[in-house]
């Protein structure tokens, strides 16, 4: 088993057990001692295996080829990718219920490609955002300085409480819009509550009572090429 200790200026123990493969992530205050690092991790050991688990058994897709007929997901709905080589402009636009086209240049490279589609997803995302935090803030009362978007490795979603600025993992726009909901929420109550401690998951309770079948749901998708949990 994969374990990385980090030690940081910090009052309390965070764990994580991150995909693809387990790896455990483990964040201590300074003044912890190794000792002390060993027995949490054993403690804690049914727990990690069972994430580990979940990650073996969580479906992937596969490396992406750009290619017709190649699986692509918007907001949580499986689109299936035709590729039309043209004189023009790069751009994607939806068909009917089940199709994505991607209008390229002849000759465009895989990576290309993917760009076209990665900037368009980007686009699509940042129209719900906005909408969703329009929405929240008041509800909430709190508004961020700035709400970005990218890809993470490790997250959905993070939040610098001292900045006010959340960001959001680009991933989210393949997901059901439920999913990109409570991820923004729960960066949002960070501004109320920095840890994820009983107040917290009360705040969360009160704005969003379904937070955990959304979460569920989230962790149950399929994770991408490069994959991440939250």
């Amino acid at each position: 088993m994969e374990i990385q200790v980090i030690r940081k200026n910090i009052k309390n123990f965070h764990l994580a057990v991150l995909p693809p493969d387990g790896k455990v992530r483990v964040a201590v205050p300074h003044h912890v001692s190794d000792e002390r690092v060993r027995l949490a991790i054993i403690s804690k050991l049914a727990w990690i295996r069972r994430q580990q688990a979940d990650f073996s058994q969580q479906p992937r897709q596969t490396e992406r080829e750009m290619i017709n007929g190649e699986s692509h997901y918007l907001w949580g709905r499986q689109y299936r990718l035709e590729v039309i080589e043209q004189v023009g402009k790069h751009r994607i636009e939806t068909k009917a219920k089940n199709k994505l086209r991607l209008f390229v240049q002849p000759g465009t490279s895989v990576d290309n490609r993917l760009l076209v589609l990665n900037n368009w997803y980007r686009e699509q995302l940042k129209v719900k955002v906005d909408e969703l935090v329009e929405l929240w803030s008041p509800i909430i009362k709190r508004k961020p300085k700035a709400c970005g978007i990218k890809k993470m490795k490790t997250k959905w979603g993070s939040c610098n409480i001292e900045a006010r600025r959340i960001w959001l993992n680009l991933e989210l726009v393949k997901k059901p819009p439920e999913c990109l909901e409570y991820i923004l929420v729960h960066e949002l109550v960070h501004l109320l509550e920095r840890h994820h401690n009983d107040r917290f998951r009360q705040y969360m309770d009160k704005f969003l009572p379904k937070w955990r079948e959304h979460r569920n749901l989230l962790n149950k998708l399929p994770l991408a090429y490069e994959d991440w949990q939250y």
